[in-house]
């Protein structure tokens, strides 16, 4: 196919893709510890469903020991071709707080060419490209493809990791493309070339046999909750780095076009709040250390007695730079937080869940195919970033394929609010990826 019959074939599919993305972004897959199972097991089923309709002869659910089905999927390689793997997650983060959705999280909704909804960007739009890319070659693709879609990469995505240390085959290609990730800014197309690590866990602190009045024993009770307030402001000093040592500040190599006006408007920060940490934004958001209590397990404010706390939990994340260990974070932060415990407080710790950091090679064929494409899908040549995020399998592949191009993009953008109220994917944006991501696979496989 030339680039202009691609381009017209991913243009003529886009309705289609989008209604797709509609039924996709409609199913609640929540794939977190006390949501139900039904709706996660009914997006894979969906997923298997798009991907056997875009052509490819081999369609299946494979169960992950632990965790919910990866939907597999693949074509052979015609003579001489490259294969490539295509990855994707079909489960979402929880919707939170729904008095902060301006629609209904599980009920897509359109407004001025965007469409809002828990996981339109993150990462059904990801689920989408890939399909809409494939349905474009009418099942006449000009590389091999295998696709791996997983079930529960927002909680517990190693899971998956381990599955792919066994079966390293299955998932065995020349280049593989993670649409998992975004532009910085609608438009300005990107490539991710290092991603943070990750570690989490929750810290519990007990301080007394049962909660107590606060009249008869405020003043010389120890205060759970004040021990554990006091024990996380210690992670920080007062400009808002990280104070754990072992946990340095890095520099980004690659540069970055944003400013910190830039970074205030695209995260919403409110006037007169300064930002945090030190160093040029790329610094501090893909080659630096971050701690964020991501939850507290006290009592609400609605529901509150007058009592001094007898326990306090909260649950905290490591963001670790790509060359961190986050194992070692992990110690760090924790064996930190243990010695600046007030009162001699009971702490323990649990939960524990980690994630390796990527940094991607210098670029080869593969990276060529996919500048190429961009630059034709988006007008322009695409940039290296980094992320911030995670992605628990790269770095898997990364070490089991270490010839393997491993290239990150997606139809996600700054002001996507992945993992927030309100998410929302550009369709236009998600078109252009669509058609760069057709265009990668027939020049690959030139």
């Amino acid at each position: 196919m030339t680039p202009e019959e691609i381009e017209s074939a991913v243009e003529a599919g886009m309705p289609q893709a989008v209604e797709d993305l509609k039924r996709l972004v409609a199913i609640p897959s929540v794939a977190f510890p006390g949501h139900p199972d039904e709706p996660v097991l009914a997006a894979a089923a969906m997923t298997e469903e798009l991907l056997r309709g875009a052509g490819l002869p081999n369609v299946r659910q494979i169960p992950v020991e632990g965790s919910f089905p990866a939907v597999f999927a693949e074509a052979p390689a015609p003579e001489g071709a490259p294969t490539v793997l295509l990855y994707a997650h079909y489960d979402v983060q929880p919707p939170g707080d729904a008095a902060q959705w301006r629609t209904s999280p599980f009920e897509p909704t359109m407004i001025d060419g965007a469409m809002y909804g828990r996981g339109a960007a993150d990462d059904k739009s990801g689920v989408i490209a890939h399909v809409a890319a494939l349905r474009a070659f009418g099942g006449e693709f000009p590389v091999g493809v295998k696709v791996i879609v997983e079930g529960q990469e927002e909680y517990a995505g190693e899971r998956l990791e381990d599955f792919v240390e066994a079966n390293p085959d299955l998932v065995r290609a020349d280049a593989i493309v993670v649409a998992d990730c975004g532009n910085p800014r609608m438009g300005e197309p990107a490539l991710t070339t290092t991603l943070r690590g990750m570690a989490a866990f929750t810290v519990e602190v007990r301080t007394l046999r049962e909660s107590l009045h606060s009249g008869a024993f405020g003043g010389a009770a120890p205060d759970a909750l004040g021990a554990l307030m006091r024990m996380l402001s210690a992670l920080h000093d007062d400009r808002g780095d990280v104070r754990v040592p072992g946990l340095p500040q890095g520099t980004f190599e690659g540069g970055s076009e944003e400013t910190d006006d830039d970074f205030r408007a695209t995260a919403g920060v409110l006037d007169g709040v300064s930002l945090v940490g030190s160093g040029s934004v790329a610094d501090r958001l893909w080659s630096s250390y971050a701690i964020t209590v991501t939850g507290l397990d006290v009592p609400t404010v609605s529901g509150a007695i007058n009592a001094v706390q007898a326990v306090a939990r909260a649950r905290v994340t490591i963001r670790i730079p790509p060359a961190g260990d986050a194992k070692t974070a992990l110690d760090d932060v924790t064996g930190f937080l243990q010695k600046v415990a007030p009162w001699g407080a009971q702490v323990t710790f649990g939960d524990f869940v980690t994630g390796s950091g990527f940094m991607a090679g210098s670029g080869g064929r593969a990276r060529a195919a996919i500048d190429q494409a961009m630059e034709r899908a988006f007008g322009r040549a695409p940039r290296d970033v980094g992320q911030g995020g995670s992605i628990p399998l790269v770095a898997k592949l990364s070490g089991l394929f270490p010839e393997a191009e491993i290239l990150l993009y997606g139809a996600e953008d700054g002001d996507s609010s992945i993992h927030a109220p309100n998410e929302r994917v550009n369709l236009d944006e998600l078109r252009k990826v669509i058609t760069a991501e057709a265009l990668f696979l027939a020049n690959y496989g030139a």
